[in-house]
């Protein structure tokens, strides 16, 4: 699974250590949920939502001709 589940604490901080995460990377925030996932060199991202809530995420791969 691409998306990792990131902690957050019992009083609602998320702590990030940026020099860990990927050089490039999308942090999603949903329903009281934070994943995280390292986007790929050439792809097409959707963030599908329903009722207000993240449903899934979809990548869209290439590959540069």
């Amino acid at each position: 699974m691409r998306l990792k589940e990131l902690k957050i604490s019992i009083d609602g901080n998320l702590y990030l250590d940026i020099m860990e995460l990927p050089e490039t990377c999308v942090i999603v925030l949903s329903n009281r949920v934070a994943k995280l996932a390292e986007l790929p060199p050439y792809a097409e991202t959707k963030i599908i939502t329903h009722q207000g809530k993240v449903k899934r995420v979809k990548w869209d791969e290439g590959e540069e001709f």
